[in-house]
């Protein structure tokens, strides 16, 4: 009866640490997923930095050509927004941010948008700030940018819908030289 309550509780352990990366095995085996394609919820936070009427953007390159991002990532274990911020922005965009008030939280769910050949399991939980920096001219590619990123660029608010920038839904809600965010959760936007 011992030999059998044993077993089963092995058994139970493997079960447990097999589905804690979203597998089910009755026996362990390895499970090495990049990041990218595990099924766990990434948290983000993202700056939004006007200056001149020009938002500053982190410039990318896909299969499709050039896109433009927000500055910011992926949050560490043990991190703050601000203190990711600040950090992602070092790495990015190469300055110091100052950050304000929080603008809004958006999540990506990757296989609903347009990059699910890329995130078919990525998903995403960005919460986005108005920041500042002392000295535009001071902007260039930080020291550990993004594997796709080839720059950064300064865009003109009134060309961002003419413009291969993500999120989209952003390009509505400059006004004024200004960002004016109708509400503080987007939902589930590209």
């Amino acid at each position: 009866m011992w030999m059998r309550a044993e077993k089963l509780r092995r058994r139970k352990r493997r079960r447990i640490a097999a589905t804690s990366c979203g597998l089910f095995f009755d026996k362990p085996r390895f499970c090495n997923l990049p990041n990218y394609l595990s099924s766990s919820i990434r948290t983000a936070v993202r700056a939004v930095i006007i200056h001149d009427g020009r938002l500053l953007v982190v410039k990318m390159k896909d299969r499709d050509g050039i896109f433009y991002i927000l500055p910011g990532g992926g949050q560490k274990p043990g991190e703050t927004f601000f203190e990711t911020l600040k950090r992602e922005c070092m790495e990015e965009v190469g300055v110091d941010v100052r950050i304000g008030d929080f603008l809004f939280v958006r999540e990506y769910i990757g296989r609903n948008h347009v990059f699910r050949y890329r995130h078919s399991n990525f998903h995403q939980v960005e919460t986005v700030f108005r920041c500042e920096i002392d000295d535009p001219s001071k902007v260039r590619v930080g020291d550990l940018q993004d594997m796709r990123q080839v720059g950064v660029a300064w865009l003109p608010l009134e060309e961002l819908s003419q413009t291969r920038f993500f999120p989209q839904v952003l390009t509505g809600f400059f006004k004024n030289g200004q960002i004016d965010v109708p509400c503080h959760y987007l939902g589930d936007v590209n």
